[in-house]
């Protein structure tokens, strides 16, 4: 085996085996080195602040020999459900969409991921060393270093890192819970409504990314947006719903 100077044949085995399994995952397109220049090293600082709690030693070790700089464009597909989890994703930029399929080719979103945040599916996954339950997909051109599980490993044996990565995962399962309490009380009148609210006049979003969004089927979706804009709350576009009575599905996503 060649080796690299200064490096151990273990890590010249891991750097091989994180390739592969970045290729895979990302594609050739997406996946693409970029060294720690201070920049990123800066921004990743500023978004995670729990990092400047870590000893400087190994903060920059996992850095420099357990992760990795990616750029995933929109639709990528970052991780899926049944597969063992290659890493662990740090957004610099972007948002990842995380969601539980079903055999039906239905998708309920679970929550997104943005800078700063953690995705707690992928902790959780590296906690327990069992199969992903869920799949992210690329939502908005992202930025994200992608730490080894060997990476994650070491950084959460230091209690301020864990203690952050723990908070999150709280935070996340009170969200899935309300989710959860969502889909098995509601209606989905109620919970569309409800979507409908806090975007603004104009909504830019096709019915199907709607009924992603609450784990239903477009035509259950069409239907019910056609109702809405039969009683004059809404009016439908081509891939765009505009608002005109806010009021009414803000009674409408409590009281139905």
């Amino acid at each position: 085996m060649v080796r690299l100077a200064g490096r151990s044949n273990t890590a010249d085995v891991f750097d091989l085996i994180h390739r592969c399994r970045a290729a895979l995952l990302f594609g050739s397109q997406t996946c693409q080195d970029a060294s720690m220049n201070t920049p990123i090293l800066s921004s990743l600082l500023s978004l995670y602040p729990a990092l400047q709690q870590l000893p400087e030693a190994d903060l920059h070790e996992v850095i420099d020999t357990q992760a990795r700089v990616l750029r995933a464009s929109v639709h990528t597909q970052l991780f899926d459900e049944g597969q063992l989890c290659g890493g662990f994703p740090m957004l610099l930029s972007g948002e990842v969409r995380v969601a539980r399929g079903s055999e039906q080719g239905r998708s309920l979103e679970l929550y997104r991921v943005g800078p700063g945040e953690l995705c707690v599916v992928s902790a959780a996954t590296l906690f327990g060393q069992g199969p992903l339950p869920a799949h992210g997909v690329v939502s908005a051109d992202a930025v994200l270093l992608l730490v080894s599980p060997i990476g994650f490993a070491r950084w959460t044996a230091y209690e301020g890192f864990r203690q952050f990565v723990f908070g999150q995962l709280s935070a996340r399962l009170a969200d899935v819970m309300s989710l959860a309490e969502a889909v098995a009380f509601k209606r989905l009148d109620q919970r569309l409504a409800g979507q409908l609210l806090g975007h603004g006049r104009q909504i830019l979003m096709t019915h199907q990314a709607l009924a992603d969004e609450l784990g239903t089927v477009r035509e259950m979706v069409t239907r019910l947006l056609k109702r809405f804009e039969r009683d004059g709350w809404i009016r439908l576009g081509r891939e765009r719903i505009e608002v005109l009575n806010p009021e009414a599905l803000r009674l409408a996503a409590g009281a139905l």
